[in-house]
């Protein structure tokens, strides 16, 4: 960030819109040994009604075991909700206070909080900004403003819809095992994840592509027009702690190895300004956060890996570090897994979920402005609409919810789930203009197995398992399931609320092996992937559904992408 006086700032903040910020005086201006504190406010995301912003405050006099920071707004800007700090406002007057988590702020350190405001008319930076009574843009000097620094990144320009009116990554190495497959070159030139699951994924590893080989090609795809990128960000210390399947390289307590070898890596990659053209969308590990909320004590779904992670709270701090490295490249566009409705669509799960999405997206750094937007159903199954039934139909005296089936879901299908999830996750203090992404690549459920209209109406049971398209025992099963099929093809703003339907999950690569196989990549075994395996509380002890012979996650399985070819719906021509 170049070094710049209040005013200037906040002068130019009144034409900058959404990219404003307002930096008071620093260490290194003329006059700074009488620098009591700096204040680094941004208006991270700004539309018609509203915005998003992030304070840093930097504390250059004695440390603090307390504070508070306050300025006051020129126009009729209002807060509406915080993280970080407690924020009052009365009039135009706003104060942050510290919450008892960062209470201290040594002589040197910082304190970053954010929040979400609405206002009307212009929504200028404030000019003033005191820390504990003290005017932190008071430095004595009146020295020449510094020049920008040359290092500095380009100004965030993040469009709303980072899907819409672009073309989407072609990985080729996946469309040449698609095309190599009969039949596969119906779908061999449909975009699809590329996955970065271990840190040897980077640079390439095994004869693959490493991500600078990828953002390269992507460049040459791109051509005059625009383009997304698909990255999955997956290798999360003690990962998947309830999927053995797909346990990664690093161990529960290497938080710091992730960061330094994993994130900073791809960071540094990814700010490359050769590849400022490109839209990189991240979708931001997959399954962690969810399994915190699910799979820990004292729930019956509990596991010991996953209490370990709850407890050492590397999940959280690894999703927050990821989002806050990631979202500070201009055309990283994020989103955070969010699992699917099978798996949080409860009362009990739902909300509670949300409000840990809110924990990680303001950890380590990060804000919620550094959250593009949600993914549901990555590399899973559930349907992406179930059109023969609802949430609201009665049969024979009892409620769709009763039905084994739903089992008191409040969804049934992933995009009821996907728009009620942004909803409550703008309640709580994220970017209204949040969309979500929801993963169609084998959730299509085709061929002579797909119902074609409702069941009986005999019981609750009849009706539901006679009419619903998702053909599994349960919801709770996701490694490589027997019968599914290609979904929706990948498009973008298709609902309300929707960025992009996607294959983010590269259909024909297996979900896990379903006996165990010797490998270097540290995934495990998963008696989910045994089709022999008669369950778990967490699928309600049903049968796995899972396809035979499978190789471990990740690698090319040839009869699995057969069946999502036979089963595809839409239906493949």
């Amino acid at each position: 960030m170049s070094r710049t006086r209040t005013a200037l700032l906040a002068a130019m903040a009144l034409v900058a819109g959404a990219t404003g910020s307002a930096i008071a005086a620093v260490p290194g201006d003329a006059g700074a040994a009488a620098v009591p504190c700096t204040v680094d406010y941004k208006v991270q995301n700004q539309w018609d009604t509203g915005f998003t912003a992030s304070v840093t405050v930097t504390n250059h006099g004695a440390a603090k075991s307390s504070w508070a920071v306050k300025w006051s707004y020129a126009g009729n800007q209002k807060v509406t909700s915080g993280w970080n700090a407690r924020i009052t406002q009365s009039g135009a007057n706003v104060t942050a206070a510290n919450e008892s988590y960062n209470a201290t702020l040594a002589s040197g350190g910082s304190a970053t909080f954010g929040f979400q405001g609405s206002y009307s008319g212009t929504n200028a930076v404030p000019a003033t900004f005191t820390l504990d009574g003290v005017t932190c843009n008071v430095d004595g000097g009146g020295g020449p403003t510094d020049p920008p620094d040359p290092t500095d990144p380009p100004p965030g320009n993040r469009v709303d819809n980072p899907y819409a009116g672009a073309k989407v990554y072609v990985n080729p190495e996946w469309s040449a095992n698609a095309a190599a497959e009969p039949g596969g070159s119906r779908i061999a030139n449909q975009p699809t994840g590329v996955w970065l699951d271990r840190t040897a994924a980077i640079n390439g590893a095994g004869g693959k592509m490493g991500l600078r080989d990828h953002l390269d090609e992507a460049l040459e795809q791109k051509g005059s027009g625009e383009l997304v990128v698909q990255l999955v960000i997956y290798n999360l210390p003690g990962r998947d702690c309830a999927a053995l399947a797909s346990n990664g390289e690093l161990g529960p307590t290497e938080i710091d190895r992730y960061k330094s070898e994993y994130i900073d890596p791809i960071k540094t990659i990814l700010a490359d300004p050769k590849y400022a053209s490109l839209r990189i969308v991240t979708t931001v590990e997959i399954d962690s956060l969810p399994n915190l909320v699910t799979n820990v004590s004292p729930r019956a779904t509990a596991t010991p890996n996953c209490d370990v992670m709850k407890a050492n709270g590397n999940y959280v701090k690894g999703v927050g570090y990821a989002l806050n490295k990631l979202g500070d490249v201009p055309n990283v566009y994020n989103y955070v897994d969010a699992g699917h409705h099978g798996w949080l669509g409860w009362d009990d799960n739902f909300g509670a979920s949300a409000e840990m999405f809110k924990q990680a997206a303001t950890a380590e750094g990060a804000t919620v402005a550094d959250v593009h937007g949600f993914i549901a159903n990555t590399a899973n199954y559930s349907a992406l609409k179930e059109d023969h039934f609802s949430i609201n139909d009665t049969v024979a005296g009892k409620s769709v919810r009763e039905s084994k089936w739903v089992s008191w879901n409040r969804y049934v299908d992933e995009l009821s789930y996907a728009q009620a999830l942004r909803e409550k996750l703008v309640s709580l203090g994220f970017d209204s203009k949040i969309g979500m992404l929801i993963d169609t690549s084998r959730n299509g459920w085709g061929g002579a197995n797909r119902p074609t209209g409702p069941g009986a109406t005999t019981s609750v049971d009849t009706y539901v398992d006679g009419g619903r398209y998702d053909r599994r025992f349960n919801t709770g099963n996701w490694c490589n399931q027997s019968g599914a099929g290609l979904g929706e093809r990948p498009q973008a703003s298709p609902e309300p609320g929707i960025d992009a339907y996607v294959w983010m999950k590269p259909p024909g690569e297996s979900d896990g092996a379903s006996k165990a196989i010797d490998n270097d990549e540290g995934k495990g075994f998963d008696r989910m992937c045994d089709p022999t395996y008669t369950g778990n509380p967490r699928n309600d002890n049903n049968m796995s559904g899972a396809l035979p012979d499978a190789p471990i996650s990740g690698h090319w399985f040839s009869a699995q992408f057969q069946e999502l070819m036979r089963n595809a719906y839409p239906p493949l021509s």
